[in-house]
């Protein structure tokens, strides 16, 4: 998957516009929502770690500080 299709896949999921991307990202919801995006799909997430430099445990630990348990986890 590329890059593209990768953010293509997420705007549409999202229903974000392209052109509200970098307002958007300064919402602490909607990082919590694209990481949420990217770790739940590993080739996804190994995509963005290869496109990006970083580690998936580096990935996993913003994951865990942004987005809120859900309730299959007991934490609500």
């Amino acid at each position: 998957m590329t890059e593209p299709d990768l953010l293509g896949r997420f705007l549409s999921l999202t229903g974000v516009e392209p052109t509200e991307v970098r307002q958007a990202i300064k919402d602490p919801d909607f990082l919590a929502g694209l990481l949420d995006f990217i770790m739940q799909h590993e080739p996804d997430l190994m995509a963005f770690c290869s496109g990006t430099a970083t580690k998936p445990e580096d990935v996993a630990a913003a994951w865990r500080h942004f987005v809120k348990p859900g309730l299959e986890s007991g934490d609500y």
